[in-house]
Parts: structure tokens; C-alpha cells; sequence
């Protein structure tokens, strides 16, 4: 596993270097390149926007100036990907950039021509999009924020901060194509844990699949993050902690929500990586050449607050170690 990190990294690196920067003077508008973005919600409302703003202007992009952004939006209407990745391929843009695995396939779908930059917690290979991490063919390249240990290490950590933890509800999204849930089925037979599958398909659901699974005895949580778990993620939190259920997740923002503890990547980093790719490929390489990037540091996230309301007692090592403690 690392070492095809190390190598895609490297590759990348080679990739990215081997050209200029752009630059920050006003073009007209005519000249500028223009680059298509197709986002799931809102554009006020996903994190991910600025994240990605951000790292276009690290990298000497910005929009207006020497650059042109075309937005679609799906306001959180699924049924609406479709004809909104038709338009933004019609508009013939240099380059798509897709935010979200429910995303991606949509676009990739609408065109096997224009260039495609994705950014997702999404598997591409198990999406039919790429063929390999280091070599994913076609017109689509970016950053997965998977890593094939995750699931192992946020079990192993919720078992160091739960000791008594036994039956683990892992709730997931089974349309979300990860590999989370054989990882951590391998996982917990080695930590002594039994691990119940819970599906979230319906957010209607939520609360009696989630009320289902507390009465089949268990006493921990595993969030899963996708669209529907991260929506969702104040009632999941808040019935986690009703419950006095320890809880792991992926993302910071789940412990900012209440959460007791997550264990992933900086997502916002991993945007601004994935935005990274633009220069070389308006500087015409092939994206299905740049190899998938994967994260290569995680963040470990504690609320303390949480862990005294839940009679955790959560050592001082534990903490040392968490890059963020919300007391």
C-alpha cells in the first residue's frame, strides 16, 4: 500500500513540476480558460467550493482574472446530475472539475473528450472510472480520500479510547462505493469486535434503522462518510450520544458536531491537491496519465466533552497524539 502511495506521488509530483505556474495578471476574458464545476448542493453551502478556490489561487489561478469558473449546481436534487453535466459538456470547457463521487460518474459519463479533475471519498476503480490508482486511463484523474487502512485503524482506535466496546453498528451508505466495510469486517475479527452492518438507503429511514440496530444490543458506532451519513450527521451524533454510544468517523466535522472521535484525511487539503492538476492539464497532459491521489496524512480528532458525557476516561497519551481536542 505505501509503496504505491510513494509511487503515485512521485509521479504526480513529476507531472505537476514539469510546468509553470499561472500567472495572476488580468487576461481578457475572451483568452481565458474556462473550467466547468459541478457540485452536488449549493455553491453557498459546500465546504468543498472554497477548499477548491483556494487551491486554484495557491496555484496562481483566479477566477475573473485569468480564469473563468462555469458553476452547475444540483441543490441537492440527485435526479438533476445528468442534464447539469450535459450542459456543462455543451459549453465545451477546457477542463470539468467534479466534486463528489455522485458526481463524477455523471460526468464522466456525458464526456470521454474534456479533460476531468475529480475530488472524492468515492473508490474510482470500484466506480468503473479508473482503471488503476497509478494509472487510471480515459479522461479523469484527482484524489480519492480513500486509504485501504482506514476502516482498520479508526476500529483500532475507537477499541483504545472504548475498551468495553464490543458490537460495532458500522453505518453506511450502500450505494457508496468504498471499501470500508470488508476492511473493517478483517479488522474487528482481529480486535474481538462483531461488527453489524447497518444501511442507511433512505434518510426518511434514519431514525428506525438507527432505533433497529441500538435494540440488536449495540454499543458503538462506526460512521461511514457519504453524502447521505455527512447530511445526516447531526441526528446520527445526537442519537449516538443519547444512547451513550462511542462513536468513530471520518471526518473532523463529525467530532465539531458532537462526535467522539474521527480519524481520516483533511478533506480540504484534498481538494486543493486535486486542484493542483489544472496547470498540467490546461498545459495539454493527459489526465488519464496523472495517477489518483490518496492521502498520506490523517488526522486524529477527540471531543472531550463527549468522552465525560459518555464516562469515558480518555488517557493523556490518547490525547497528546490527537491533532485536535474540542474540550
Amino acid at each position: 500500500m505505501l509503496r504505491r502511495i510513494f509511487i503515485a506521488g512521485v509521479a504526480a509530483t513529476g507531472a505537476l513540476s514539469s510546468f509553470s505556474l499561472g500567472t495572476n495578471a488580468q487576461q481578457p476574458a475572451a483568452s481565458r480558460p474556462r473550467v466547468g464545476v459541478l457540485i452536488y448542493g449549493s455553491l453557498e453551502r459546500n465546504p468543498n467550493t472554497q477548499a477548491l478556490l483556494e487551491g486554484l489561487r495557491q496555484n496562481g489561478y483566479v477566477d475573473g482574472q485569468n480564469l473563468t469558473i462555469e458553476y452547475r449546481y444540483a441543490q441537492g436534487r440527485a435526479e438533476r446530475l445528468p442534464a447539469l453535466a450535459a450542459e456543462l459538456v455543451q459549453s465545451k470547457p477546457a477542463v470539468i472539475i467534479a466534486l463528489g463521487g455522485d458526481v463524477v460518474p455523471h460526468v464522466t459519463k456525458a464526456t470521454q473528450s474534456i479533460p476531468i479533475i475529480y475530488a472524492m471519498s468515492a473508490d474510482p476503480v470500484q466506480l468503473g472510472i479508473a482503471r488503476s490508482l497509478a494509472g487510471p486511463g480515459g479522461n479523469a484523474t484527482g484524489v480519492t480520500f480513500l486509504s485501504d487502512h482506514l476502516a482498520a485503524k479508526r476500529l483500532e482506535i475507537l477499541k483504545e479510547a472504548a475498551p468495553r466496546i464490543a458490537r460495532v453498528a458500522l453505518v453506511r451508505d450502500p450505494g457508496h462505493r468504498d471499501n470500508e466495510l470488508p476492511v473493517a469486517e478483517r479488522a474487528a475479527k482481529s480486535l474481538g469486535l462483531e461488527l453489524i452492518p447497518v444501511d442507511i438507503r433512505d434518510p426518511a429511514e434514519l431514525d428506525q434503522t438507527l432505533e433497529t440496530a441500538r435494540k440488536a444490543d449495540i454499543d458503538s458506532l462506526y460512521v461511514v462518510s457519504s453524502r447521505h451519513t455527512d447530511a445526516n450527521a447531526p441526528r446520527i451524533v445526537e442519537f449516538a450520544n443519547r444512547h451513550r454510544l462511542p462513536m468513530v468517523a471520518g471526518w473532523g466535522a463529525w467530532v465539531q458536531a458532537g462526535g467522539l472521535i474521527s480519524y481520516g484525511p483533511n478533506v480540504g487539503e484534498m481538494v486543493r491537491q486535486a486542484s493542483r492538476y489544472l496547470e498540467p492539464v490546461l498545459k495539454g497532459a493527459n489526465p488519464g496519465e496523472l495517477p489518483v491521489q490518496q492521502p498520506t496524512r490523517f488526522e486524529l480528532f477527540v471531543n472531550l466533552r463527549t468522552a465525560k458525557a459518555l464516562g469515558l476516561n480518555i488517557s493523556e497519551a490518547f490525547l497528546l497524539r490527537a491533532d485536535k481536542v474540542v474540550e
